[in-house]
C-alpha cells in the first residue's frame, strides 16, 4: 500500500477486497490474529477495540437525547464551523448519496445531514445525532478512528469491527483548536464503496484544514498570559514562554514542576532530598542542572537563593487541580491529559503524580457518572484500573464493559466481593528512566 491511511489503491479491486477483508475480520474475531491484508491502522484499531470489549456484533448507543443534546451542540466550539462544513460538504454528500458527520472529541456524534434515504439506512444502525462512535463503544469507524489517533483515516466496508457497519465506508479527519491544539472532534463523510478513494480523504482533511482555520479567525487573540508547563502525560515537560515552546529534558522537567508548585523557592537541599532517592548525588550535580536550566530559558526566569521561578508559571497539573477542588470534574477530566511526568523516579514527582491521579479517579467513581468512568477506563492509565472498572459495570453493565470486569478480576485474582488492593493508576504506567 503506498499510502496506508487510505483504503484502497487505485485499480484495486473492491468486491475482492470484501472478501479478504470478512475472512480476516473472522480470523481475528475468533483466534485474535491479525491475517494479511489488513492495514496497520485497521489492526491497531481491532486490537483497541478488543481490549476495550466491543463485540462484532454490537451496536451504538445514543447517550444524548432532545435538549440535552441541542444543548450540547449548540455551546460546542465546532457549532461555529458547521455552515462551513455545510457549504463545502453538503451538496457533495446530497449528490453523491453519502452523509456529512461531525462528531466531538468522545466520538459523541453531533451533526448527521445528507441524503434522505440514506440517513434512513445509517439511523438503523444508530449513525444519529447524540450516538456515541468512539472506538471503546463501536470498534473501528472513520470518525471514532481519527479522534483516537489523531490524524486522518479512512475505513473501508469490513474494516469496520462491528458487522452491521460493514456495508458502508467512511473517511474522517480530526478537527483541533487552532490555539491549543487540543482535538475538539473530527468532520466525516459516510456512505458506499465509492469513499474507498484517495479523494475522499485528502478531502476531509482539506475540509478540517479550513474549518481550523476559520475557528483561528473567529477566536480572539488570547490574553497575554504568562509561562505554561505541560506536564501531564509526557515524559518530558514542554514550557511555553513568550511565544517560544521549550523541551525539557527529564530532570529540567521535574525541576520545574516543583518550583511551579513551591512559588516561594526551594534550597538546593531541599531540591536534592526532592528530586532524588538516598544520598548518593552531590549537590555540585544539582547545581550544573540548574545552570544548564537557567541558560535554556534564558535571563530572568529562574532565580536563586532559593531556587524559584522569578515569574508565575501555570501548569496543567494545577489547572486539574483547581477544577477539581470547584467540584468542576468534567473540566478536570478533560484537562488531565495523563499522569504527571509518567517516567520519572523522582521522589517528590512520584508522591504528586500518584495524589494528582487519585484524587481525580477517587472522585469519578463517587461521582458515577457512566461516561467518565467509561472515558478514564478506556484510557491507558485506566484500562486496568480495577475499581473503576467496577464502579463503571455498576452504572453501565453493557455485556463489554462486565466481560472486561470479568477479565480483570481473573488477572488480578479478586474475589468479586471483596475490594481490590489499592494501585494508583498513575503507577501502572510508569517507565524506567533511560
Amino acid at each position: 500500500m503506498t499510502d496506508p491511511w487510505v483504503a484502497l489503491e487505485p485499480g484495486a479491486d473492491p468486491a475482492e477486497r470484501v472478501r479478504a477483508l470478512r475472512r480476516a475480520h473472522e480470523t481475528f474475531t475468533q483466534a485474535g490474529t491479525v491475517p494479511r491484508p489488513v492495514r496497520s491502522v485497521v489492526a491497531e484499531s481491532w486490537r483497541r477495540s478488543a481490549r476495550a470489549g466491543v463485540g462484532p456484533d454490537g451496536a451504538a448507543g445514543v447517550e444524548l437525547t432532545d435538549g440535552d443534546l441541542l444543548t450540547y451542540r449548540a455551546e460546542h466550539p465546532l457549532a461555529r464551523v458547521m455552515p462551513l462544513f455545510r457549504e463545502l460538504m453538503g451538496t457533495f454528500a446530497a449528490d453523491g448519496e453519502h452523509l456529512l458527520a461531525v462528531c466531538d472529541a468522545h466520538g459523541r456524534l453531533l451533526w448527521v445531514e445528507g441524503h434522505a434515504a440514506t440517513r434512513r439506512r445509517a439511523d438503523r444502525m444508530n449513525f444519529v445525532p447524540g450516538a456515541r462512535w468512539s472506538e471503546c463503544a463501536v470498534g473501528t469507524n472513520a470518525p471514532g478512528t481519527a479522534v483516537a489517533v489523531d490524524r486522518p483515516v479512512q475505513v473501508f466496508a469490513a474494516e469496520h469491527f462491528i458487522r452491521r457497519v460493514q456495508r458502508w465506508t467512511c473517511a474522517a479527519a480530526p478537527v483541533h483548536d487552532p490555539r491549543t491544539g487540543r482535538v475538539l472532534g473530527a468532520v466525516d463523510i459516510t456512505g458506499g464503496d465509492g469513499l474507498a478513494h484517495p479523494h475522499s480523504l485528502g478531502f476531509v482533511r482539506a475540509v478540517a484544514r479550513a474549518a481550523e482555520a476559520q475557528l483561528a479567525l473567529l477566536t480572539p487573540p488570547p490574553a497575554e498570559a504568562g509561562p505554561l508547563l505541560s506536564a501531564l502525560g509526557r515524559d518530558e515537560a514542554e514550557l511555553s514562554v513568550e511565544g517560544r515552546r521549550i523541551r525539557l529534558s527529564r530532570r529540567h522537567s521535574e525541576i520545574l514542576v516543583l518550583l511551579s508548585r513551591h512559588p516561594e523557592g526551594l534550597s538546593g537541599e531541599e531540591l536534592l532530598c526532592a528530586l532524588y532517592a538516598g544520598d548518593s548525588v552531590a549537590p555540585v550535580t544539582l547545581r550544573a542542572e540548574l545552570v544548564r536550566l537557567r541558560g535554556l530559558l534564558g535571563a530572568g526566569l529562574l532565580a536563586s537563593r532559593p531556587y524559584r521561578l522569578a515569574a508565575g508559571v501555570e501548569s496543567d497539573a494545577a489547572v486539574v487541580e483547581r477544577r477539581l477542588k470547584t467540584g468542576a470534574l468534567t473540566a478536570a477530566a478533560e484537562a488531565y491529559t495523563g499522569p504527571l511526568l509518567p517516567a520519572s523516579q523522582a521522589p517528590a514527582i512520584v508522591r504528586l503524580r500518584e495524589r494528582l491521579a487519585d484524587a481525580l479517579r477517587t472522585a469519578l467513581i463517587a461521582q458515577r457518572d457512566p461516561d467518565l468512568l467509561a472515558d478514564w477506563a478506556h484510557t491507558p492509565w485506566g484500562e486496568d484500573d480495577l475499581e473503576v472498572w467496577r464502579a463503571l459495570a455498576g452504572v453501565r453493565p453493557a455485556a463489554p464493559v462486565r466481560a472486561r470486569l470479568a477479565a480483570l478480576e481473573a488477572e488480578l485474582a479478586v474475589p468479586a466481593g471483596r475490594a481490590p488492593a489499592r494501585t494508583c493508576a498513575a503507577t501502572r504506567v510508569q517507565r524506567p528512566l533511560a
